[in-house]
């Protein structure tokens, strides 16, 4: 049987129902996806991508992109997606380390990303637009064979690399495999009772594990149907989603939702899930939304190199403030961070995982990947946790210096090395407060030797990095606190401001 995730995927599924809708595409049946993606495949072959060849894509999300995802694993190549927002020179460091014999990027900024591969060796860069049939790699894919015969591919062969920030320098590659992606979109499938007649309302980034690998792929596992919004839109939202049957969103996502008024009973009365994830949500937010729409929303737990660990019940109790039970076949222990011992129930310790959606290791990093993994084969995941007496997970705390902000995952020291680079900085400390709409706020204090504003400081690291991960608050101080052995305490600095984003608080040494 091949392994290939295309095959397992969409095998299937009825050729003549919807895949996928999209304003300005129309409808997309499961037979003209196997069609585009045969076309795709083949502009990949032609181009020379062989089997285990890296394909870096950052391309605005569309339907065509996920057709182009579809190709990838067709051919056989490894899919490398990147957040469209990355600026040149965050893109250079993931061309560098991956290595993509093709990259697949906007229009808009091939001249540049062209720059980039010719000085680092890539022999393709193409480009894809949003719009149906935009872009070269889309008019090569036109002229292409609409049948291609999925590569053969074992299940532990690569399907992707995502790059997820390292808390002591730049982005480190998960390694995904066939056989990864398949087991966790399945488990979803069964655990979240998707069929055919779902009709799933994406308003997520496709470069992210949710929106690509948890609402495509399970999408695809049910041989459902999506509705591709271009983002996150609150007119958007409710114009459609009283013709969906489920919505996956981010914490921010429903806290700008519960903000219009239009958002009620109603609107929502023929979506029957409500799926959370990518950061923790607020019980206050649970609370308001079941009672403003009587839906309890499902809240999940994940990360990057395991796709989904574990999730709220689709049918039984779903208990704010925590994440719920491991999804079957997952194994997960909570155990003490030094001694590897487990933990009674109760008791908060470094959450491990054990399953076949769990990553082989981090691209070309084999003593990074060694020192993430126990003996015994499971993965220390960073994040503190507690089980219940009922089995239910609550995660307490994360021991990275790890910044979730709207969904997205920020690495302090990534951002402080920018920082220091800026004339007149002596030294910096980014780390996260709470922040009411985004969940934590990126924050940093700056030690400089010379009169900079925050301003001027900001316009410089919006050049270097995306927008999310740049401070919201900029402030200034004349020194770090820091304890004996000279390492700087964030947890005074996190005390400090924690009130920082509330409203009426502007602390005097804010500078933007």
């Amino acid at each position: 049987m091949n392994g290939n995730l295309y095959e397992r995927l969409c095998a299937h599924a009825d050729p003549e129902s919807a895949f996928a809708r999209q304003a300005g595409r129309g409808v997309i049946t499961y037979a003209a996806l196997r069609a585009r993606s045969a076309q795709y495949a083949n502009a990949l072959l032609d181009l020379g991508v062989k089997p285990g060849d890296r394909v870096l894509v950052q391309a605005e999300k569309s339907a065509e992109a996920i057709l182009l995802y579809l190709g990838c694993l067709r051919c056989g190549a490894v899919y490398v997606p990147l957040n469209p927002a990355y600026t040149i020179a965050e893109v250079e460091h993931y061309v560098g380390d991956a290595q993509p014999r093709v990259i697949v990027c906007s229009p808009g900024r091939v001249a540049a990303v062209l720059a980039v591969g010719q000085r680092l060796g890539v022999e393709h860069v193409v480009t894809l637009g949003g719009a149906e049939h935009a872009g070269s790699l889309a008019e090569r894919a036109d002229h292409c064979d609409a049948n291609c015969p999925s590569a053969e591919c074992d299940a532990a062969d690569l399907a992707a690399i995502i790059y997820t920030s390292g808390t002591t320098g730049r982005a480190k590659g998960a390694m995904l495999t066939h056989g990864n992606l398949a087991a966790n979109a399945y488990a979803l499938k069964a655990c979240w009772r998707f069929t055919p007649q779902d009709l799933l309302l994406h308003a997520l980034p496709l470069f992210h594990i949710h929106g690509l690998f948890v609402a495509v792929n399970v999408t695809l596992a049910a041989g459902a149907s999506l509705l591709v919004l271009p983002g996150f839109d609150v007119d958007a939202i409710v114009q459609n989603l009283p013709a969906a049957s489920v919505y996956m969103g981010v914490p921010t996502h429903y806290l700008r939702l519960l903000q219009d008024r239009r958002v009620d009973h109603e609107l929502a009365a023929q979506v029957r899930l409500f799926v959370s994830g990518s950061a923790p949500l607020l019980p206050e937010t649970h609370a308001e939304w079941l009672s403003r729409t009587g839906h309890s929303i499902l809240e999940r737990y994940g990360m990057s190199e395991t796709g989904i660990i574990a999730s709220n019940p689709c049918g039984g109790e779903r208990v704010a403030g925590t994440v719920g039970q491991p999804l079957p076949g997952v194994s997960v222990r909570v155990v003490d961070p030094d001694s590897g011992a487990p933990l009674p129930t109760g008791h908060p310790g470094m959450i491990e995982v054990k399953g076949p959606n769990v990553f082989v290791g981090y691209w070309r990093m084999p003593d990074r990947t060694r020192a993430e993994f126990r003996a015994d084969g499971y993965f220390v995941t960073g994040d503190v946790g507690a089980f219940d007496a009922r089995g239910y997970l609550r995660i307490v705390g994360r021991s990275k210096d790890l910044i979730i902000t709207g969904g997205f995952n920020v690495y302090p020291r990534e951002v402080e090395a920018e920082l220091e680079a800026i004339a007149g900085v002596l030294e910096s400390a980014v780390f996260g407060v709470p922040h009411p709409d985004f969940g934590e706020g990126v924050t940093a204090v700056v030690v400089a030797c010379s009169a900079l504003g925050a301003d001027a400081v900001l316009a410089q690291l919006k050049q270097r990095l995306a927008g999310y991960k740049c401070p919201k608050r900029i402030l200034f101080a004349a020194e770090l606190p820091r304890n004996a052995m000279g390492k700087v305490q964030k947890s005074v600095l996190r005390g400090q401001y924690a009130q920082l984003y509330q409203p009426a608080h502007v602390p005097r040494s804010v500078q933007s």
